[in-house]
């Protein structure tokens, strides 16, 4: 729990460059819906993915099939609908998430309609298009084959490809165990991956690799020897409120909260408050950073 909470105050940007087929409205309703989405909100994100899903943008339909799916529990046609209308436009997520439907609502009604896609064939699919790209050096695409067939040859390519989500994993399974190594060079290569996922801007490796948040710069707990700064820890540690829409998180939050209130007076904690209203206004919005390929 502890590092859910940490983690979520790793704030990067949330960019998607507009297409110019899409009015500014839609591209804010899209950027809209997926943050929402990402902080575990999607009935709230249903709304908006929907005006930028029905302008025609695959990722906002992606994730509107997501949102469908995870808040029903199986695969239900509206979801489906909208799968498969991204991955008509090549989104290989999409045709993932298609493949792994083992619980689609019409499988347990005996009814699903007799020109619907076999889930394999969604998967064959996704690999016919993913491996050419992956054999020619698309780091996305690789760590794609490797969700696809489960190959460490493929984490380990699309890692040394420069893929900070690839990168993590390595040093997770590096950390657990896997791989030969002589006995003092293990942590070397897990630094070593946990550093490149880092600068590569993956949130989950920042956290592997010991990035400051706010907990420690109130020193609750004093883990990495930063200088004391209860103020901003308890303005970082605030702004998590706003992450209550699953997870998990408001009681870390309300403990970590009284722990500081206790080291500042008042007025300082109406200061810290206004500080997280600052830094909510000028910094992107948090986000629990779910995986793209939610299970």
């Amino acid at each position: 729990m502890k590092k859910s909470l940490f983690t979520t105050l790793l704030i990067i940007a949330f960019a998607n460059p507009a297409s110019a087929e899409f009015s500014s409205e839609q591209q804010s309703a899209k950027v809209r819906g997926i943050t929402l989405y990402n902080q575990y909100k999607a009935v709230s994100a249903t709304h908006f993915l929907t005006i930028a899903a029905e302008a025609g943008d695959h990722e906002a339909q992606y994730y509107l099939g997501e949102s469908l799916r995870r808040k029903n529990h199986y695969m239900n046609p509206e979801a489906r609908k909208w799968y498969e209308a991204s991955a008509a436009q090549g989104d290989l997520y999409a045709m993932i998430q298609l493949g792994r439907s083992e619980k689609d609502l019409c499988t347990f009604s005996n009814d699903c309609p007799p020109d619907q896609k076999k889930p394999i064939e969604w998967l064959k699919q996704a690999q016919r298009i993913a491996k050419p790209k992956a054999e020619n050096g698309d780091a996305e695409t690789m760590y794609i084959m490797y969700e696809l067939t489960v190959d460490k040859n493929w984490l380990k390519r699309a890692a040394e490809a420069g893929h900070p989500i690839a990168q993590y994993w390595m040093g997770i399974t590096e950390k657990q165990g896997e791989g030969f190594f002589l006995p003092w060079q293990r942590q070397g290569s897990i630094e070593k991956w946990f550093k490149a996922s880092a600068e590569g801007g993956y949130p989950k490796g920042m956290r592997e690799y010991a990035i400051l948040y706010g907990s420690d710069l109130a020193h609750e707990p004093d883990l990495y020897g930063y200088p004391l700064d209860a103020v901003k820890g308890y303005a970082l540690i605030y702004l998590l409120k706003e992450l209550d829409g699953g997870g998990g998180m408001q009681a870390d939050v309300k403990d970590q909260l009284q722990k500081i209130s206790a080291k500042i007076t008042p007025e300082q904690i109406i200061e810290a408050k206004k500080l997280a209203e600052t830094w909510k206004a000028t910094h992107p919005p948090l986000s629990f950073f779910p995986e793209k390929l939610s299970r």
